[in-house]
């Protein structure tokens, strides 16, 4: 069965200005098929103080054909933020998520954007996840009007409220009591949603995790904890910074559970699960095996620390996309040359996206003085010259 032709001309322009989730079947109409698939994972789970999940997974070819160009989208847009960064177009830090893909998409297939994320500094590809658009991020990654935060955030402070995507947080774990809190919020309202909490395995002993940790069990909050393990804490493998770091185990207590973070469907599977555990008994840690290509940051050449050879290896062994790729191929669902022309037109959409970003103006010098203070108390500034600001500062 192979993927259905174009039906429509809808032009790339308007694409990047759609969420990532809509965007894929507008332009480009893949198969429409949505007969059950039950596909094994790659590796079982492991779990800690409960049952594991099922190895069976259901899904659709449709849900595997966006999964591969939801993934090779994300993929070529942080190889686009590196070139970017290179070229100075982007300054600051610059955290990318290539090769940790399968985390954003299986996570988002698992639950609904009436759900809660919020996370660390790798942020990019999350919030593409929860329905941003490529001139949001690259807009916001060059500093310009159209970014998701105005400009004015950059790579490290994505956001997008209204599908339930709270940032992006450049302080180490210090988005765990947050999310631990967003939690607290959705079980007072009842609304039978939770948050999700990412963290690396570098902020896996930061004594805030452990302390919201406790609160969140003590009130049975919503709260499912992610440790996306991609095993070097900046330069610092986890065998030479925690003693135990089988992270899933690390809430004593608190149910945890190990998944092949490189693997989308085992990653659905695992947040379907412990949504469905933490609406009924509190929280959960996930541990998401994992692993990123680039080095931590932009600054980090990611080649001091481990080999050539040990990355190579995780490319052709574990690679997400490759994976998607060879069930997509042995059951039928595409041909090869079907698929080198999606990511021939991702490519496209990622180039389009960077042109119009660079036609973003950048925010007016008065914009310092906007979203400082709260709405309404008589001390915000919105729009005002230099002359008006210097009044209204004591």
């Amino acid at each position: 069965m192979a993927l259905s032709k174009l039906s429509s001309s809808s032009s790339l322009s308007t694409n990047i200005l759609k969420p990532l989730t809509n965007s894929f079947f507008l332009h480009r109409p893949i198969s429409t098929d949505t007969t059950p698939l039950t596909i094994e994972t790659s590796v079982p789970f492991t779990s800690h103080q409960c049952e594991a999940p099922s190895r069976s997974v259901e899904t659709t070819p449709k849900e595997l054909l966006s999964f591969f160009r939801q993934m090779a989208t994300m993929r070529r847009m942080e190889i686009a933020a590196d070139s970017l960064y290179k070229a100075k177009l982007v300054r600051g830090f610059c955290h990318l998520y290539d090769g940790q893909e399968a985390v954003a998409i299986g996570m988002e297939a698992g639950i609904t954007k009436k759900d809660s994320i919020i996370t660390a500094y790798r942020d990019h590809c999350t919030f593409l996840g929860r329905g941003g658009t490529l001139l949001e991020v690259f807009s916001e990654l060059m500093g310009r009007k159209d970014g998701c935060s105005h400009g004015k955030g950059g790579s490290m402070h994505f956001y997008k409220k209204d599908s339930g995507f709270y940032g992006g947080h450049g302080i180490v774990g210090a988005q765990i009591p947050l999310g631990c809190g967003l939690a607290f919020a959705q079980k007072y309202s009842k609304d039978e949603t939770v948050t999700f909490a990412l963290y690396g395995d570098g902020a896996a002993n930061q004594g805030q995790l452990f302390e919201a940790l406790n609160i969140a069990a003590l009130w049975d909050l919503p709260a499912i904890l992610v440790c996306e393990n991609n095993h070097y804490g900046m330069g610092t493998a986890e065998w030479r910074a925690a003693k135990s770091p089988s992270y899933y185990k690390r809430g004593d207590y608190v149910p945890g559970l190990k998944v092949d973070g490189m693997d989308a469907l085992a990653v659905k599977q695992a947040c379907k699960f412990a949504k469905e555990h933490a609406l009924k008994n509190g929280p959960m840690i996930l541990e998401m095996d994992t692993y990123r290509y680039h080095g931590h940051s932009m600054s980090d050449p990611g080649s001091t620390y481990r080999t050539r050879d040990e990355i190579s290896g995780v490319r052709q062994e574990r690679d997400p996309i490759e994976r998607i790729r060879k069930l997509i191929l042995a059951h039928d669902l595409a041909t090869e040359k079907e698929l080198k022309d999606i990511e021939k037109e991702v490519r496209k959409e990622v180039d389009d996206a960077i042109a119009k970003a660079k036609e973003s103006p950048m925010p007016e010098p008065s914009e310092l003085f906007t979203n400082v203070y709260v709405k309404g108390y008589g001390v915000e500034v919105f729009g005002a010259d230099r002359k008006e600001v210097r009044s209204a500062l004591p």
